[in-house]
C-alpha cells in the first residue's frame, strides 16, 4: 500500500498525504488535485476507491503506428494536446513490429475502461485485417474515431485526407511541368489510401495520355525509405521521369535512389511526397509535397470522439479534408526526350 501511494503522489505531483486523502474521501482536497491523483490511478493501473468508480474515467486511448515515420507523432500531439485541454488524459498505444498487436491494446483500453478511443492509420484501414476488436469497442457502446481511411462495414466514425485530390494535385503539378512519364509508388491497396490513390492515378493517367499503361508505372510498396528506394530505383530506370510518392519518407527514399542512378532531382527527375511531414522542407533538396492538414483534421477527431462521449450520436459518414500542394526545389520542369 505504501508503495502504491508513493507511485500514485509522485505521478500526481502531490504528497502521499494527499493521496490518502484522496482515496478516503477526507474534505480539504481541491478538484484540480483529486483529478490529479484519479488520473494517476487510471494511468498506473491502480483500482479506484468504491465510493469513487461510479464517476466517468476521462482516459482516451491514443493508438498510432510506428513512431519513426514523422507524420505519426504529428497526429498523437494534435490529437493529444486537444483532448488534454478539454480534460481527458490520452494513453497512446504504439504499434511496432513484434510489439503490441492492435487488438491486444483495445483489450488493455478495455481493462482501463477508457472513455473512448482513436485509432490513427490503423486497422479499420486494411481490408484483409480481423476488424473483431472494433466490434467489440463498439457493441460496448464506447466512443471511437478512426481516422484516415475506413473499409466497408465498419460503424466507426471516420476522419480522412483526400486521397485522390492529393494524387491529382501532384499530377497536375507534374504535368504542368511538361512531365508525360509518371510514376506512382504507394502501399499495397489492401490498405484503403492507397487504393483511393491508385485509382486515381489510373483515372488522371488514362484521360491524360489515353495510350499510357498506368499500372505499368505503379509500383505497391513497403512505406519506407527501403521501399521507396525500391520503386524508384525501378521506375526510373524505366524511363519515369517525374514520381509521385504515399509519403514523405518513401519520397526520400526515392531521390536517395535518383542519386545512385546518377540522376539529378530536379535537374532529371521529379520527386513528390505526401504529408509534408517534419523537415521536409530542410531536406536536400527541400521536398515538395502534398500537406495534410493534420491541425485539423485532428482537432476534428477530438470533437467528434467528445461528441459522442457527451451523449450525441455518431456521424457515420466519413469526412474528408482537403490537402495542399506545397511546391518545393524537388521539382522541375522535365527535360526534352532523347527522341523528341
Amino acid at each position: 500500500m505504501a508503495s502504491r501511494l508513493a507511485k500514485v503522489a509522485q505521478y500526481a505531483g502531490v504528497s502521499e498525504a494527499t493521496v490518502s486523502r484522496v482515496l478516503n474521501g477526507k474534505p480539504g482536497v481541491s478538484t484540480s488535485t483529486q483529478a490529479a491523483v484519479l488520473t494517476a490511478l487510471d494511468v498506473l493501473g491502480y483500482d479506484r476507491p468504491a465510493h469513487m468508480r461510479s464517476r466517468p474515467n476521462r482516459l482516451v486511448g491514443l493508438v498510432i503506428p510506428e513512431m519513426s515515420n514523422p507524420v505519426f507523432p504529428a497526429f498523437a500531439e494534435v490529437i493529444g494536446s486537444g483532448l488534454a485541454l478539454r480534460g481527458f488524459t490520452p494513453v497512446l498505444c504504439t504499434r511496432t513490429l513484434g510489439g503490441v498487436a492492435e487488438p491486444d491494446y483495445v483489450d488493455i483500453l478495455l481493462e482501463h475502461q477508457v472513455s473512448g478511443a482513436v485509432f490513427v492509420c490503423g486497422l479499420h484501414s486494411e481490408t484483409a485485417a480481423n476488424h473483431a476488436h472494433y466490434d467489440r469497442l463498439t457493441e460496448r457502446g464506447l466512443p471511437v474515431v478512426a481516422v484516415n481511411g475506413m473499409v466497408e462495414g465498419l460503424s466507426i466514425p471516420c476522419i480522412s485526407t483526400d486521397d485522390a485530390l492529393a494524387v491529382r494535385l501532384a499530377l497536375q503539378h507534374l504535368m504542368s511541368l511538361g512531365h508525360e512519364r509518371i510514376g506512382l509508388a504507394i502501399g499495397a491497396t489492401g490498405h484503403v489510401p492507397a487504393a483511393r490513390k491508385l485509382a486515381a492515378f489510373r483515372e488522371a493517367m488514362s484521360t491524360q495520355f489515353p495510350r499510357s499503361d498506368p499500372d505499368a508505372t505503379a509500383v505497391q510498396i513497403m512505406y519506407t525509405l527501403e521501399g521507396g528506394t525500391s520503386a524508384a530505383m525501378q521506375l526510373f530506370q524505366s524511363g519515369v521521369t517525374g514520381l509521385v510518392c504515399g509519403s514523405d519518407v518513401q519520397a526520400l527514399g526515392a531521390i536517395r535512389a535518383a542519386r545512385r542512378l546518377g540522376l539529378d532531382v530536379p535537374g532529371d527527375v521529379s520527386v513528390v511526397g505526401y504529408d509534408d511531414s517534419a523537415f521536409m522542407p530542410l531536406v536536400d533538396p527541400p521536398l515538395t509535397t502534398v500537406r495534410q492538414p493534420i491541425e485539423a483534421m485532428g482537432q476534428a477527431a477530438v470533437n467528434v470522439l467528445l461528441q459522442q462521449i457527451g451523449g450525441g450520436a455518431p456521424d457515420l459518414r466519413e469526412m474528408l479534408f482537403e490537402p495542399e500542394l506545397v511546391v518545393r526545389a524537388s521539382t522541375g520542369i522535365a527535360r526534352p526526350s532523347a527522341d523528341g
